[in-house]
């Protein structure tokens, strides 16, 4: 199958059949998602799929959602006559008062914000994009976001916390607006193939669930302690309880900035995660770091947020470096006596080793 362009993002060619089909319901700003660089206005699909996968092979996501308001009123408060807002904000109190939490469920949410890093084969950062700019259609981010990952041949999607709620968000929103996304719902594989498989991480990478061992343990502090654990911003002037009010206030491109960032703090967590598994060495790491400062700071006027992401950015501090400094340091001089310092050490062993007298 070959993806070709022409004036919509999404069009289809089958084998064999030698026309162009447009896929109905398709929104027209899914263009950034598949560039290679944001800005960039050549045809999407200049190659076939084979080369584009080939590419992309890794796309590290978050999203952001707000309540739906009058579905909370017609399934909270069926015949009161509530308001969206007014069902929100009472939703809200009754969380807050029961579970010291005002975090609605998914269930009745909607995205409003999807940000995307692109990575290749090699762990680097190719571009971050934010799907439907400016206009954040939570039916056209969702769909955007399925048709990508297919029109990218699937490839691994990596998020902090996702398999528990980034995922069933847009899942529940797809089965919302009717979008179809059958390599995703894979029912017909064996059960460990299927891409919605807990531990097919192949599929899915939720570094959560590398730091916990699949949910043996919990990590209280979340992605903003991963990340300040590598020096890197975590929450800065946005957390993920102030996004609902954020919204009323109109301030949707203020909340997907917020998500670039939560993306980048991701893409750092995921290459320390690569180190872990064996993947990359630290060295590696270090110098895809350096790509990415690299890559913030050459677009600093186009995205301000990253000039204030890199104004909280603190490099990892390095323990490993620190040791051998110190050691080097401490190496014998030239006139040491290396046999007298073994007699020291010989001697001190036994010491420590001899039974107490009698």
């Amino acid at each position: 199958m070959v993806f070709i362009l022409k004036d919509y993002p999404f069009y289809r060619l089958e084998k064999g059949l030698g026309t162009l089909e447009k896929k109905a319901g398709v929104c027209d700003n899914g263009r950034e998602f598949l560039h290679e660089e944001a800005g960039n206005t050549r045809p999407i699909w200049e190659h076939s799929m084979t080369v584009a996968s080939n590419k992309v092979r890794y796309l590290v996501f978050d999203a952001e959602s707000v309540a739906d308001g009058d579905l909370i009123s017609q399934i909270r408060y069926p015949g009161q006559g509530l308001s969206a807002i007014d069902a929100i904000n009472r939703y809200r109190s009754e969380l807050l008062e029961k579970y010291e939490s005002e975090f609605i469920p998914y269930t009745f949410q909607i995205p409003i914000s999807i940000a995307i890093g692109k990575l290749d084969a090699d762990f680097v950062l190719l571009d971050i994009v934010t799907l439907d700019d400016p206009q954040y259609r939570p039916h056209c981010i969702t769909e955007i976001f399925w048709r990508g990952w297919s029109a990218y041949g699937k490839p691994t999607l990596i998020s902090f916390n996702g398999r528990t709620f980034d995922l069933p968000l847009l899942e529940l929103a797809a089965f919302r607006y009717g979008i179809s996304v059958p390599d995703w719902f894979s029912t017909q594989l064996k059960t460990w193939d299927q891409y919605r498989n807990r531990y097919n991480t192949n599929a899915h990478l939720d570094l959560q669930e590398l730091l916990t061992n699949f949910g043996a343990s919990r990590i209280n502090g979340g992605l903003n302690l991963v990340a300040n654990l590598l020096g890197k911003p975590g929450k800065m002037d946005v957390a993920g309880h102030m996004v609902q009010d954020m919204y009323h206030r109109g301030e949707v491109r203020e909340i997907n900035d917020y998500c670039r960032c939560d993306v980048l703090d991701t893409y750092f967590v995921f290459l320390r995660g690569a180190v872990m598994q064996g993947q990359i060495t630290l060295e590696r790491e270090a110098q895809l770091v350096a790509h990415a400062r690299k890559w913030l700071e050459e677009r600093v006027e186009t995205y301000p947020v990253y000039a204030t992401y890199l104004s909280q950015w603190r490099d990892w501090h390095n323990p490993w470096q620190e040791n051998a400094a110190a050691a080097e340091n401490k190496a014998p001089t030239d006139n040491a006596n290396p046999t007298d310092n073994t007699v020291v050490v010989e001697a001190a062993n036994e010491s420590a080793v001899a039974p107490p007298s009698s």
